[in-house]
């Protein structure tokens, strides 16, 4: 084996240790499914259930009780996403009607202390976060302002002209 080639055939980012972290190779490959993974794994309803079964494992009734908004068809995508990820556990109870619990996995407990991790970077930077978005905002309306006389100058001039060759 080449002196830096990684020995896992599935993954694709870096090479080697002293390699630069390069997210163009996040997808290089047929075989790579990062981008797919950090898709299903970063989206609102997936986050949400991971944090909510960190607690102690649920129901479905119960997770869609907590969900706000999900849908019973979005919960139960979500749940088998998850599941065949190998974050979430369903477990089948055999009694009438049957009993469901998701609970996470080992796999599923490491992704809940690295949201944790997210979750307080966000709450740490919200206030930037909220001025940079006032600032861009303001800056973005300004322009647009900007533009508009921009093309009202022009109009009045192109009818300035229009009214003198008349």
């Amino acid at each position: 084996m080449e002196d830096g080639t990684s020995r896992s055939p599935g993954h694709c980012g870096d090479t080697g240790p002293d390699e630069e972290f390069d997210v163009l190779n996040w997808d290089a490959r047929e075989d790579c499914e990062v981008r797919q993974i950090l898709d299903r794994i970063a989206d609102k309803w997936s986050l949400l259930a991971i944090a909510l079964l960190d607690r102690r494992p649920l129901r479905f009734t119960e997770l869609r009780r907590a969900i706000d908004g999900i849908s019973q068809r979005m919960l139960a995508r979500t749940l088998r996403h998850l599941e065949r990820d190998g974050l979430v556990s369903r477990t089948v109870h055999p009694t009438v009607p049957p009993r469901v619990d998701y609970e996470l996995t080992t796999l599923g407990a490491t992704l809940h202390e690295t949201i944790k991790a997210l979750v307080v970077w966000t709450e740490d930077h919200q206030r930037e976060i909220a001025a940079a978005r006032t600032a861009y905002d303001k800056r973005i309306a300004e322009e647009q302002e900007q533009a508009a006389r921009e093309a009202a100058e022009r109009d009045a001039i192109a009818r300035a002209v229009l009214s003198g060759r008349r």
